[in-house]
């Protein structure tokens, strides 16, 4: 029998699209910090794929599924000091309020502060408290109350269940007999499962933040800011570290903020935070207090290990005693705000990309939205952010072409951004191809491009191009509609040829800039490890 303390970690559960390797990994890192700090390890986990399930990682291994009777009684066998709930994803994170109750004591983060982040009507209280802004929202137990409130809120919104992982069922909904087909196809409302109606913020940025905190003091792990439009699922959007596009004063009034909401809610570990900036204004959407699935990114962005400070934090720890450095670095003024764990001349971009399992799924269509669909992910390291960006695409099976053709057909709303990057595909030697209304609509503005037929139009048409390989790169954004249309035929070709295609503008302009800077380079990529980097970090 083991005399050093027992503190036991409570894993994700099985590993499904939504909630997978990522937590895997804190709980792996929080395991290590606890045995560096003299404590037995003992793991609860049900996935034999993990790291966390292996053997030799933590000192007692619980096979069980995450749920409460297992838990209480796996407590009740150890004796532990305490839990943590915090490394797991939303899983665990759902008993700490009954785990509390029942008399267990969890580490890190108190419940009562989960609960105020996970409570809608809490949280706009506590973020009308801090001064800072939410999009309109509202909760619908019916199919009539659901009308009522994005009536009110205005379209288009975003539904999703209040029960849900991953974005499983979200949906972007531009009308009300759309909002109908979905109340009646995707989801069981009652006052036990109600649905969220959120407004939808059409063209905006959206930024995740993970921190550490220790109640006292906020680090900033990163701003991330996503490649695709606000709307996409966190999960399946491709990211940068540091942000490329924002000016300087909104990412510090995001950390800012950020800092804000980490001591408000108390936090004691890892907290996430995502926000949407529109017009200069920012705008609050979540606040996960726990792991999030951008951790390991972060974590190897910066060299720091997140979530193996967060779980010495959550035991006791400070931060100013696990990373001095940081704070020292901090109060001789090296960094633009005082919580970066990089100095502020800190010369790489990190850029993250997802990796989807489209190819295994035949008849679904490889669009990105609200619900989260990716299954891994893969980052790309240089000094600019489109020689990284082209990087991450390598890693994820996607070769730009430095010439050839382009064809694009976007919906009605985003034609008259894609002009610019049409101009510019144009100017480097790219030959246009696009489909009659997106055609048109370049034409006259300039753009030299050739029409060319949709697949429902007759032959030869785009889909054949594609399958004739005269297409190198396609830039093709959804109208909103659900049913199969010509645009769904184009992007299962696009995956089966292995054609890089892209579903929204942010990720067409990145992918320009890409391509931009690999010619600028004559095609001679430069290899940065990760070690080199941080060894060199005075």
């Amino acid at each position: 029998m083991s005399k050093k303390p027992t503190v036991v970690i409570l894993g994700s559960g099985p590993n499904r699209i939504g909630q997978g390797i990522e937590f895997d990994y804190a709980c792996v890192h929080a395991i290590w910090g606890l045995q560096e700090e003299g404590y037995e390890t003992v793991m609860v986990n049900c996935n034999p794929e993990t790291v966390s399930t292996d053997y030799d990682t933590a000192d007692k291994l619980y096979f069980e599924p995450i749920v409460y009777e297992n838990v209480l009684d796996i407590v009740e066998k150890e004796n532990p000091v305490g839990v943590f709930v915090q490394f797991g994803g939303q899983t665990p994170l759902k008993l700490a309020l009954p785990l509390k109750e029942a008399g267990v004591r969890i580490l890190g983060t108190p419940p009562e502060s989960i609960d105020r982040a996970e409570d809608r009507e809490l949280f706009r209280e506590l973020l009308l408290r801090l001064g800072l802004k939410q999009p309109p929202s509202g909760t619908a137990t019916s199919l009539e109350d659901a009308l009522k409130v994005a009536e009110k809120i205005g379209y288009p919104v975003l539904v999703r269940p209040s029960y849900v992982l991953g974005g499983r069922a979200m949906r972007i909904i531009y009308e009300p007999e759309e909002l109908k087909e979905w109340i009646k196809e995707a989801v069981q409302v009652s006052n036990e499962r109600p649905i969220l109606i959120d407004k939808y913020l059409e063209n905006t940025v959206e930024l995740d933040v993970d921190a550490v905190a220790d109640t006292e003091d906020v680090l900033i792990g990163a701003v991330m800011e996503h490649i695709e439009e606000a709307g996409v699922h966190s999960g399946d959007s491709a990211a940068s570290i540091p942000t490329y596009s924002l000016p300087q004063e909104v990412v510090l009034k995001v950390k800012e903020y950020s800092k804000k909401l980490a001591l408000a809610l108390n936090v004691k570990g890892l907290i996430n935070i995502q926000f949407a900036v529109k017009d200069g204004d920012i705008y609050v959407l979540e606040v996960n207090p726990r792991s999030s699935r951008s951790v390991p990114y972060v974590s190897k962005s910066v060299g720091y290990p997140l979530a193996k400070l967060a779980v010495k934090v959550g035991v006791g720890r400070t931060l100013r005693e696990l990373v001095p450095e940081v704070f020292k670095r901090i109060e001789e003024g090296n960094v633009h705000f005082a919580s970066d764990f990089l100095p502020a001349d800190f010369p790489y971009y990190t850029v993250k990309e997802v990796v989807f399992p489209w190819d295994r799924f035949p008849e679904e269509d490889p669009v990105l939205g609200p619900e989260m669909k990716s299954t891994g992910e893969v980052m790309g390291v240089d000094k600019s952010f489109g020689l990284a960006y082209y990087k991450a695409q390598l890693s994820a099976g996607m070769k730009l072409p430095s010439e050839g053709t382009v064809f694009i057909s976007v919906a009605d709303k985003d034609k008259p951004q894609v002009v610019d990057i049409a101009k510019e595909f144009s100017n480097l030697g790219f030959k246009i191809l696009a489909t009659r209304g997106t055609y048109k609509f370049l034409k006259e503005r300039g753009v030299n491009a050739q029409m060319v037929l949709k697949y429902s139009e007759g032959r030869p048409n785009i889909v054949d191009l594609i399958l004739n390989r005269e297409v190198d790169l396609i830039i093709n954004t959804p109208s909103g509609k659900r049913e199969r249309s010509d645009a769904y035929y184009i992007r299962r070709v696009a995956v089966q040829e292995r054609v890089p295609y892209y579903t929204t503008l942010r990720a067409s302009r990145a992918v320009l800039e890409a391509i931009k800077e690999y010619r600028k380079v004559g095609g001679k990529l430069e290899v940065y490890s990760l070690q080199d980097i941080f060894s060199n970090l005075s």
